[in-house]
């Protein structure tokens, strides 16, 4: 039987998961993206907490012009100031079941130009 589109995209996920959990070393970058905003946090797994957040909907990032990929571009930047700031520099990427295009690279791009590295 075929998967629905939901039910693929979470087995890829799981899938994912399973390769880049996060520690306090190495935390995980996790991508969400909606069909008008993105968002992402730097995750410890060990702990369970949330170490940085950043979307597009904040208010810094949410009066900027542009196409969606160019906001994902800044929504990377920002992520990656803020955890240079929390003393995080290597991060696990977790793009959330989502094709590595689009969007979802943009914003990794985005990080990897500010100085994450994954």
């Amino acid at each position: 039987m075929k998967l629905s589109k939901t039910q693929r995209k979470l087995r890829i996920r799981r899938r994912i998961r399973k390769v880049s959990a996060g520690t306090a070393e190495r935390p995980r970058l996790s991508v969400f993206r909606s069909n008008k905003e993105i968002y992402a946090q730097v995750i410890d797994d060990v702990e369970g907490k949330t170490l940085v957040a950043v979307s597009s909907r904040d208010k810094d990032l949410a009066k900027a012009k542009g196409t969606k990929s160019e906001i994902a571009a800044l929504v990377g930047k920002a992520i990656a100031e803020r955890s240079a700031k929390a003393g995080i520099d290597k991060v696990a990427f977790d793009r959330g079941g989502n094709l590595y295009h689009g969007r979802v690279k943009a914003l990794a791009e985005g990080a990897r130009e500010a100085g994450l590295k994954f």
